[in-house]
C-alpha cells in the first residue's frame, strides 16, 4: 500500500493514453467540438476535483481501511472469513453501491444538478469518463467512506476497486466501436461503449438506463438494462436537450458553475 499512488497513477495514465490512441486511430463518432477544447475542460475537472476532494476529505480511503483493520472496526474485521472472500465481497458490494449512487444522482433533482455536468457533454470519449463536478466526487468519496467503515473493507480491495472503477469508466466512455463478434459476448459481463452511449442519449428513457460503470449485472438485476437505443449507435443523439450549445458545454468555468444555474431536472425534461 506504500506504493498506492504510483499504482493508481500508472493505471490511470496508461489506460487513458491507450484509449485516446485507439480513439484517434479508429473513432466511432466525430466530435462536434474541437477535441483540444473538450479535453482541456474535461481534464481540468479532474484536477479541480482532486484538489477539492483533498481539501474536503484529506484522509485517504485506504488509510481509513488500515485504521479500521487495526482497531477491528467494520463487519469483515469482526468475523472470521478468508481475506480473498472479503476482497471479492467488498468489490461487489462497492460496485452495487456505486450503481445505486448513479441512479440516485439521476433521480434526485438536487443531485442531478451536479451529475448533469457529466451528461451535458455533446460528445463522448475517454475524457468524458473523468468529467464529474468536484462536489459530486466529494459526495461519492463520503459514501464510499461510509461503506468502508461499515463493512471493514480491506485496503487492497479499495485499491483494486478504485483502479477498476476509473479504468472501466474510461474504457466504456471511449469513442470506439468494438466489432460485433467481440462486443456482443462482452456485454454479457462488461458495460461496452455502445451500451454506455445509450446512457448518454438525449432521450430521457434511454438516459435513465444502463447505470453500471463496470458489469452489466446490476442493470439486468434491477431492471435498468437497455440493450438497444431508438437510433443506431452512429446516429444516436448525445448530450442533454437542455444544453444544445456544444461549445458552451466544453468550458471549464461553465462546467464548474453549471450546477448553480437553473435548469429543469431530467425527470422534468421533455422526451425527444
Amino acid at each position: 500500500m506504500a506504493n498506492e499512488i504510483w499504482w493508481r497513477l500508472g493505471f490511470f495514465f496508461g489506460i487513458l493514453i491507450v484509449m485516446m490512441l485507439i480513439e484517434h486511430r479508429h473513432p466511432a463518432r466525430q466530435s462536434p467540438v474541437n477535441i483540444n477544447t473538450r479535453w482541456f475542460a474535461n481534464l481540468g475537472l479532474v484536477f479541480a476535483s482532486s484538489f477539492v476532494a483533498r481539501l474536503a476529505v484529506p484522509i485517504g480511503l485506504t488509510t481509513v481501511a488500515v485504521y479500521h483493520q487495526k482497531n477491528s472496526i467494520g463487519l469483515f474485521n469482526l468475523i472470521e472469513i478468508p481475506n480473498i472472500v472479503a476482497i471479492i465481497l467488498s468489490f461487489l458490494l462497492l460496485d452495487i453501491v456505486i450503481y445505486w449512487q448513479h441512479r440516485l444522482f439521476h433521480r434526485v433533482p438536487l443531485l442531478w444538478r451536479l451529475h448533469r455536468v457529466h451528461h451535458a457533454d455533446a460528445h463522448i470519449d475517454a475524457s468524458t469518463g473523468l468529467r464529474f463536478h468536484p462536489i459530486e466526487i466529494v459526495l461519492s468519496i463520503l459514501l464510499k467512506l461510509a461503506v468502508i467503515s461499515v463493512l471493514g473493507v480491506p485496503a487492497i480491495a479499495i485499491l483494486i476497486f478504485e483502479i477498476a472503477l476509473n479504468g472501466l469508466s474510461m474504457f466504456n466512455h471511449a469513442n470506439i466501436r468494438l466489432p460485433p463478434v467481440i462486443e456482443k459476448p462482452l456485454r454479457l459481463i462488461l458495460v461496452t461503449q455502445i451500451l454506455h452511449r445509450i446512457h448518454h442519449s438525449k432521450r430521457v428513457s434511454e438516459t435513465n438506463s444502463n447505470y453500471g460503470f463496470s458489469v452489466t449485472w446490476w442493470d439486468r438485476l434491477f431492471g435498468s438494462y437497455k440493450s438497444n437505443a431508438s437510433k443506431s449507435d452512429q446516429a444516436l443523439d448525445i448530450g442533454l436537450i437542455e444544453y444544445p450549445d456544444a461549445k458552451q458545454n466544453a468550458s471549464l468555468w461553465g462546467l464548474l458553475l453549471m450546477p448553480f444555474k437553473d435548469k429543469p431536472s431530467i425527470n422534468q425534461s421533455n422526451q425527444k
